[in-house]
């Protein structure tokens, strides 16, 4: 098409896109609305609502309010255009019906996805760690991702909270530190029980080390599983520690795993290098080196990222998990590739390596000295 000088225009990215991807760059934009829809069902306990002990019956957007809500507030409308949203992603089953005046009627059920929010008999779901990333203290770093790349120092999370680190502002707060905590064990339980189901390397193991146990959940999940282990030691800083439960063949130890790590046939840790830098990794596994025999081993739970990019649901997720231990954490931490980690247990002096996927955001790598 000719201006008024009749002159062609130069073609330009944007009037040369498709449709479909100005759809796409329009979904990516408005994407928000998932984590924090998801943040808000998750508040009203809308999974528990609907499954009902087990029914998970199809209901409507005003059956699930007059639950939540057995007082009468609450707007079922409001209610269904969230349930609507979450449904295109999987979230939700929706099931159409005609009801009174040929008025169609939309009722809502659990997918398996949904079925991750339901609290379980301990109390325990998925809905606690998707609380825990979007606490006021967390969401405040996120417009400021992009300071990531313009000064690596520092992360984002530290910028946008006065200077505070995440660790240091769930020392302060009680409330955040119980959050993390229970988001960190509903995830663990499941992939626990996979990890005891499909992995022999705590066999000859007699006093076992878990570096960053919290409560020691899994390291309670372990002992009872594998009998032979005489000793569990729940090593993690003295705070943590200190509000641990008791348990049987489990000794609580306070410190810092930068200084010293207790001595152990074996040492386990679950998604903790990740949130360090390369350097720092080093550190704590060179005294992880020093606390195991010859013949032991570091046994380390961490997300691993596959070397081609794709759109999978576990790409995706790995990918996004980066970017906020990138955000929150440490801006030179990472998620890392198998290749990655073969390296850094090498460097310090491990022997042999070997990646154990049995989980799929979670990998076992296991190096032995």
């Amino acid at each position: 098409m000719e201006n008024r000088h009749g002159e062609t225009p130069p073609r330009t990215a944007a009037t040369t896109t498709t449709t479909g991807a100005r759809l796409a760059i329009m979904e990516l934009a408005n994407m928000i609305s998932v984590p924090m829809s998801l943040n808000a069902v998750v508040r009203l306990n809308v999974a528990d609502a609907i499954w009902k002990n087990g029914e998970n019956a199809p209901v409507s957007a005003s059956e699930i309010v007059s639950r939540i809500f057995p007082s009468g507030s609450g707007d079922p409308e409001n209610l269904q255009r969230i349930l609507r949203m979450l449904t295109s992603y999987g979230v939700f089953n929706e099931h159409i019906t005609s009801g009174t005046c040929d008025v169609s009627e939309r009722r809502y059920s659990l997918t398996e996805v949904g079925k991750t929010l339901v609290t379980d008999e301990n109390g325990l779901s998925y809905g606690a760690y998707v609380l825990q990333h979007h606490q006021p203290e967390l969401m405040k770093a996120w417009a400021s991702v992009h300071e990531a790349v313009v000064d690596s120092t520092t992360e984002p999370f530290v910028k946008a909270n006065g200077g505070e680190t995440a660790y240091g502002i769930y020392g302060k707060k009680p409330e955040m530190n119980e959050l993390m905590l229970k988001a960190m064990s509903g995830v663990s339980v499941p992939f626990m029980k996979a990890v005891l189901d499909g992995y022999d390397g705590f066999d000859g193991v007699e006093r076992l080390v878990d570096v960053g146990g919290s409560a020691g959940d899994c390291l309670r999940m372990i002992l009872e599983k594998h009998t032979h282990i005489k000793e569990g030691v729940n090593f993690d800083l003295p705070e943590v520690v200190a509000k641990a439960p008791e348990i049987d063949g489990v000794t609580h130890v306070g410190g810092d795993m930068f200084n010293f790590i207790p001595k152990g046939d074996a040492i386990f840790m679950k998604w903790v290098i990740t949130t360090w830098t390369d350097d720092e990794v080093k550190a704590i596994m060179i005294n992880c080196f020093k606390s195991i025999p010859v013949g032991g081993k570091l046994i380390a739970c961490e997300p691993v990222l596959p070397d081609q990019t794709d759109d999978s649901h576990r790409t995706r997720a790995l990918l996004e998990g980066d970017i906020f231990v990138m955000t929150i954490y440490r801006a030179k931490g990472k998620h890392r590739t198998e290749d990655e980690y073969r390296q850094l247990g090498k460097s310090v002096g491990f022997l042999s390596f070997r990646a154990i996927y049995i989980d799929h955001f979670y990998t076992l790598l296991e190096f032995k000295k």
